[in-house]
């Protein structure tokens, strides 16, 4: 390190050595004006002896000139003693314009080589950099080993019966471990209460059972769930998970924001940066993965040496969301105005309008939620758990909708 220091400094006070002497003694090579002229005029004086001794001029036109010339070259030759008088040494100006060129030259390069360099660091080629980066992916820490260096994560708050449904869930896919659907439930019941790891042990249960019918979209939900449980950080059984996710379909988007982020963490933020540019550019403004990728890209940008990088403004999903349908809260209440009767009446007809709906055309949620508040309403709770069921078993995909769907079962009091 001193030797670097003792090479950089005698280069750069070497360059400003040379930039202060040319400031200093900076002349015309060819020498004062002036000089150029007495010599002009000398060679004029030869040609017109010359032009005289040929009997081109006459003797008096010659006398005539040789006059003018004399005149000029004596004139010329003032003004060049004038010059060399004043010019033979440097002024003061000169001698401050060489010393802040040379604090400029030595002080400038040490400070920006402190802003932008590495001092203490060795020269790293861009393959070292390369070979670096894939000696850290090969050797980085296993998912074991990532969740055992995470500290304990407090439990998700609930109201205490979800917990219950689970823990009830638990023990019949334990009883019934090639219960697919079972299967399907708990990892998504295990990750909405934050217990990742669980998630993605039943996750894993679930390709398990599934074999080479197994989805992209499950591998996604495997790595999806390991990266959580190592608290964002993509081991290499995550990658593996990744890796058969594009193998069935090359343009997943989870799997690619995953892929950046592995590439991130082990050293290549040029191919990371790049694969999110091309994920953002390509990607519907709704997809999951947008809102991580806006807040991480930037600076992933900068670190892969894209100076003139400008994050896109961000595009609004096309089209308003469509408003559920069916009976809502507002409508069961004022039906508490009726008698009885009409108030049952009213209730029977709109459940049996969106019963129907659902079973032809199918509907969001929300509705089955509704679904099955209306029928614990109407105190038909085996209805309302068969609904419960099928509802369970149609969104099975969404952690979202279970949530919601889940959440309207407690609701109804289906959970014992």
């Amino acid at each position: 390190m001193t030797v670097f220091w003792i090479l950089t400094g005698l280069m750069g006070a070497g360059v400003a050595a040379l930039l202060a002497l040319a400031i200093l003694r900076g002349r015309r090579e060819t020498g004062p004006a002036q000089a150029f002229d007495v010599q002009v005029y000398r060679d004029q004086l030869k040609e017109i002896d010359r032009d005289l001794a040929r009997g081109v001029i006459a003797a008096e036109e010659a006398d005539r000139l040789r006059t003018e010339v004399s005149r000029r070259i004596l004139v010329a030759d003032a003004k060049l003693t004038e010059s060399r008088t004043e010019a033979r040494g440097p002024g003061a100006g000169a001698r401050v314009v060489a010393l802040l060129m040379a604090a400029v030259v030595v002080g400038g390069g040490y400070g920006l080589y402190s802003r932008l360099g590495a001092p203490g660091y060795p020269d790293l080629p861009l393959q070292t950099r390369i070979d670096l980066a894939a000696e850290a992916r090969d050797n980085r820490p296993r998912q074991q080993e990532a969740e055992a260096q995470l500290p304990p994560s407090p439990p998700v708050q609930d109201s205490g019966a979800y917990s219950d449904l689970v823990v009830q869930l638990r023990g019949a896919v334990a009883e019934r471990p090639n219960d697919l659907q079972g299967q399907r439930l708990l990892a998504r019941s295990e990750a909405a209460l934050g217990n990742f790891r669980a998630a993605y042990m039943a996750q894993q249960s679930i390709i398990d059972i599934k074999g080479e019918d197994a989805s992209a979209r499950d591998y996604a939900d495997l790595a999806d769930m390991m990266i959580l449980a190592a608290g964002g950080y993509v081991s290499p059984e995550a990658q593996l998970a990744l890796e058969e996710t594009l193998a069935r379909d090359p343009q997943n988007g989870v799997a690619q924001y995953y892929g950046g982020l592995m590439m991130a963490q082990t050293g290549r933020p040029d191919i990371a940066f790049r694969m999110w540019d091309r994920l953002l550019k390509e990607s519907p403004a709704d997809a999951p993965w947008i809102p991580p990728i806006r807040q991480q890209i930037e600076e992933m940008a900068f670190r892969a040496g894209v100076s003139n990088y400008t994050l896109p403004a961000a595009s609004r999903p096309e089209g308003p969301a469509e408003a559920p349908r069916g009976p809502t809260q507002d409508d069961i209440d004022a039906a508490q105005e009726m008698t009885p009767e009409e108030r049952m009446d009213m209730i029977r007809g709109m459940v049996a309008g969106l019963s129907d709906r659902l079973a032809t055309e199918g509907g969001p949620p929300e509705e089955w939620a509704r679904l099955i508040s209306a029928l614990s309403v109407l105190g038909d709770a085996d209805q309302a758990r068969a609904i419960w069921t099928e509802a369970q078993s149609v969104f099975a995909e969404s952690d979202t909708a279970l949530e919601t769907i889940n959440a309207a079962a407690v609701n109804a009091g289906l959970v014992d």
